[in-house]
């Protein structure tokens, strides 16, 4: 007996060495953990229960047979994160380049299959060269069988991607039909082509790095939602995050102690508008000012800073927030603000999270840039998430809500539940000199005149209270009670029941 119990601790050894030492001393020289150290870091102490560590793959050709390590390239298991389930896989770049065979793949669709029948999230911390050539269409079987397994479970328990070193071809498009994507920077990199592709196709010479990198990925593409300097702060964030999620769709988000009182007033907010209405502030200030303990996880915080999205907690329960930032093209909406708060709206909406929306919206940005990309079916997106969300909508106005930017941004007209102003609120068609040039432009001559007829038109439509007379603000509020009047609220909506007609899916305006 004693020999058969020793032959399994040399197994599991043998197993953990994945590629060998020196192959995980390599990895270390490139400031990346191995499969296994990154996943002691992202789950509890000692909580991991591992799958299929003796799984080799079952290729012959090209020599194959000869070299078959255990686990082949991925670490498959579950355990918990602050004592809450979650499914991880780890590829292990020490096997193979931790490229995805058929038995890999598997090993990843067993752990997902499981995550669904079970109802608890899926972590990927992806590092791999991608499809095995080796076995050829039995790997690019098996990324489509694991991008189907993506697809079902898509708004059914959520799903991070971590990129933590190459992930290029076939094996991006698995991170991109996930919730969220994260990189590691100056290691880790996506691209469907690679740089030498690139030069071959088009002539352009460009770096892994320029290509596909964290910077890249986080300012112009938007794929990814965020970028760490190292592998321990990417795992310590995701921790981070998953205390902010439910399980699945039909848990509710964590209650997390709170030590913050829901009726703390803030005074500093009375002057948070500047006297100029043309003078930007720092929308995070308020965000930051009503949440619990003034914890706020941002999302794709690098791109399109026109539009604030991310997490809080109010009275310790997940809050979503989208806010115009006024300090970015005015809080413009345009193509790009428009896709990253849908997106996220949607997300928000899948699992439960209620949606709080700060308004400070001057309208859509102008251009035949903006125009010929499509701002018309982009801006929609925005309007279409908000309005096919069911979940406990508070929209708060600071400051311009002007044109159809005023409809798009959580307006009562689209289902929201408690809609406030503050007193510098101003909810207009458009601005007042605008909107004075069109309507008395035969007066443009007379400079005493237009200035009249202009601010008339500001006593007339510069504050909240003509939509707080048709009934579209719910109540026109004091800036420092803010906290107080959105926790009441949210609190009220705890037992929101509200569905949308029978269909087999939506059509969005992608």
């Amino acid at each position: 007996m004693k020999d058969i119990l020793q032959e399994l601790e040399d197994r599991r050894t043998l197993a953990r060495l994945g590629g060998g030492q020196r192959r995980i001393d390599a990895q270390h020289a490139r400031g990346k953990l191995t499969a296994r150290e990154r996943i002691e870091l992202l789950l509890d102490e000692g909580s991991f229960e591992e799958f299929d560590m003796f799984v080799a793959h079952r290729s012959t050709d090209f020599g194959m047979e000869a070299d078959r390590p255990y686990g082949d390239g991925v670490v498959t298991g579950w355990g918990t994160i602050n004592g809450r389930m979650v499914y991880v896989f780890s590829q292990d770049f020490t096997v193979f380049g931790g490229s995805l065979s058929e038995t890999h793949a598997q090993k990843i669709c067993k752990i997902m299959d499981m995550a669904m029948q079970n109802g608890a999230p899926v972590i990927g911390l992806n590092d791999s060269g991608g499809a095995r050539i080796q076995e050829g269409v039995a790997s690019l079987a098996g990324y489509a069988d694991v991008f189907q397994r993506n697809i079902m479970a898509s708004g059914v328990v959520p799903q991070i991607s971590v990129i933590m070193g190459p992930c290029a071809g076939g094996a991006v498009y698995s991170p991109a039909m996930t919730d969220f994507i994260f990189m590691v920077k100056d290691t880790s990199y996506m691209f469907v082509t690679g740089p030498d592709v690139v030069k071959t196709v088009t002539n352009e010479v460009v770096t892994a790095e320029q290509l596909g990198g964290a910077s890249t990925h986080t300012k112009k593409s938007s794929v990814a939602d965020g970028a760490f300097e190292d592998d321990v702060e990417a795992l310590t964030e995701i921790r981070r995050l998953f205390d902010f999620l439910p399980l699945n769709n039909r848990d509710k988000a964590p209650v997390r102690p709170f030590f913050d009182d829901p009726a703390r007033i803030e005074e500093s907010l009375d002057t948070l508008i500047p006297d100029n209405p043309n003078q930007p502030y720092d929308m995070k200030e308020l965000i930051v000012k009503v949440a619990d303990e003034g914890d706020f996880y941002e999302i794709q915080k690098d791109f399109a800073g026109n539009i604030i999205t991310g997490f809080i907690r109010i009275e310790g329960r997940t809050v979503g927030v989208v806010a115009n930032q006024p300090m970015v093209l005015a809080g413009c909406l345009d193509i790009d603000s428009s896709r990253k708060a849908a997106r996220f709206v949607r997300f928000c909406d899948a699992f439960e999270i209620p949606i709080l929306t700060f308004v400070d919206v001057p309208g859509f940005l102008p251009g035949t840039g903006q125009e010929y990309g499509g701002v018309i079916k982009h801006g929609a997106k925005l309007l279409f998430a908000y309005g096919e969300a069911t979940v406990p909508k508070v929209t708060v106005i600071t400051r311009k809500a002007y044109g159809g930017a005023y409809d798009v941004m959580a307006s009562k007209h689209l289902r929201g539940d408690f809609n406030y102003a503050w007193p510098t609120a101003e909810i207009a068609v458009m601005g007042a000199k605008g909107a004075v040039e069109i309507l008395y432009r035969s007066e443009l001559g007379d400079p005493d005149k237009i200035a009249a007829r202009t601010k008339d038109y500001e006593d007339r439509f510069a504050n909240p209270f003509v939509a707080a007379e048709k009934g579209f603000i719910d109540e026109v509020i004091q800036p420092h009670s803010t906290r107080k009047r959105v926790a009441r609220a949210f609190a009220s909506l705890r037992t929101k029941r509200l569905s949308n007609p029978w269909k087999k899916h939506d059509n969005i305006p992608l």
